[in-house]
């Protein structure tokens, strides 16, 4: 292979269909555009969802639903997460530096899932009644 030899694929490369430049090019005249009506002219259009007046789809169903905005600085970690882990005092910070949380998380709670063998002290985190009951039952706490 050369450069001077390397061409674009097959078909990936076509002409720029040029409207209203005659009756031999298929597109003259009205350039595809039809005769007269909002859409023939230039700057004529209307804005996206109108339908002519009549009461528009996203107008005519109802509402519904609502995403809280505030989700997103909210984390749940699992208790064998915490196994995993294997630090003996955990923070915030620790479980975003293991990239258990998301960097936007303020507040953490640990969920009762899987099962917490090791003694692990917990700072400015919460937890589930069933979860804290585990932690305490392996030896560990809550600050």
């Amino acid at each position: 292979m050369e450069l001077n030899s390397i061409k674009p694929a097959d078909g990936a490369k076509h002409a720029k269909r040029r409207v209203g430049r005659g009756i031999g090019s298929g597109l003259g005249k009205t350039a595809g555009r039809g005769h007269k009506g909002q859409k023939s002219r230039s700057g004529g259009y209307h804005k996206v969802g109108f339908e002519g007046g009549q009461m528009p789809l996203q107008r005519r169903l109802p509402k519904r639903g609502f995403k809280s905005q505030s989700l997103k600085f909210n984390a749940e970690v699992t208790l064998s997460a915490l196994e995993q882990l294997g630090l003996p005092e955990v923070d915030v910070l620790a479980l975003k530096q293991a990239g258990l949380i998301g960097e936007l998380a303020k507040v953490v709670k640990v969920i009762k899932t899987g099962s917490l063998t090791k003694a692990v002290k917990l700072t400015g985190i919460g937890a589930t009644a069933g979860a804290k009951a585990a932690i305490e039952a392996a030896g560990g706490s809550l600050a």
